[in-house]
C-alpha cells in the first residue's frame, strides 16, 4: 500500500515522497480521487468558470456550458477541484519561475480560502515555502478542439497519482504502479 486505507494528518509531510504511476490520465484521475477520500477534513470543491472563444464565425451557443465543464483536456484543471488540507497538488501552469512556481511541481494545500489557496512548497530548491495560488484563466494548447476553450480555476490538480510521463525527472521514496492495460511503445522489438 503507497498510502494506506487511512491516512492521519501526521502522514501529511511524508506523502509528498510518494505517487502511483498510471499510463493514462484517466486512471490517475481515479486514483486521486480515492486518495482525496481517505484523507481526513472537510473537503472543498471549487467550480471553473468556462467560456468559449469561436473562430471562423461559429456561433458560441453550439457550446452549452455543461459540454465545457464536462472537457478536461491535457494540462487542465478540472471543473469540479475537490481538494482537502494536507492534499499533495501538481502545479498545471508556469506562475513566478524566480520563486520556483513552474509546471509540474507539487505542492501541498495548506488552507483552502474562497479566492485563493495556500500551499507549501513540497519538492525543489524552494521546499517548505508557502505560496498563494490564484484562479486564473487558462486555455489548453489542445489543437483537436474547434474551438478555444477558456478556464478560469486554479492550476493545479491532485497529484497522489500522476501518468508516467509526468513523473520523469521526479523521484520518490515509495512508488506503485497501476497498470490496468499493456503499456508498451510501438518501436519495441
Amino acid at each position: 500500500e503507497i498510502f494506506g486505507q487511512h491516512i492521519s494528518i501526521n502522514d501529511i509531510p511524508t506523502l509528498y515522497n510518494r505517487t502511483i504511476l498510471c499510463p493514462k490520465n484517466q486512471h490517475s484521475f481515479l486514483v486521486n480521487e480515492e486518495v482525496l477520500q481517505r484523507l481526513p477534513g472537510t473537503e472543498t470543491t471549487y467550480t471553473s468558470v468556462d467560456d468559449v472563444e469561436c473562430e471562423d464565425g461559429d456561433d458560441v451557443t453550439n457550446y452549452p456550458t455543461e459540454f465545457l465543464n464536462s472537457l478536461t483536456p491535457l494540462g487542465m484543471p478540472p471543473h469540479k477541484l475537490k481538494l482537502k488540507p494536507g492534499a499533495i497538488v501538481m502545479l498545471l501552469h508556469n506562475l513566478d519561475v524566480k520563486q520556483g512556481l513552474c509546471k509540474g511541481i507539487r505542492l501541498i494545500v495548506r488552507r483552502l480560502q474562497n479566492h485563493t489557496i495556500d500551499c507549501e512548497v513540497a519538492t525543489g530548491s524552494n521546499k517548505g515555502s508557502r505560496v498563494i495560488i490564484p484562479r486564473i484563466t487558462m486555455t489548453p494548447s489542445d489543437i483537436f478542439l474547434p474551438f478555444k476553450l477558456r478556464r478560469h480555476q486554479f492550476p493545479i490538480r491532485l497529484s497522489f497519482s500522476m501518468t508516467i510521463n509526468e513523473s520523469q525527472g521526479q523521484t520518490f521514496e515509495r512508488l506503485g504502479l497501476l497498470l490496468p492495460q499493456l503499456v508498451c511503445n510501438e518501436n519495441i522489438w
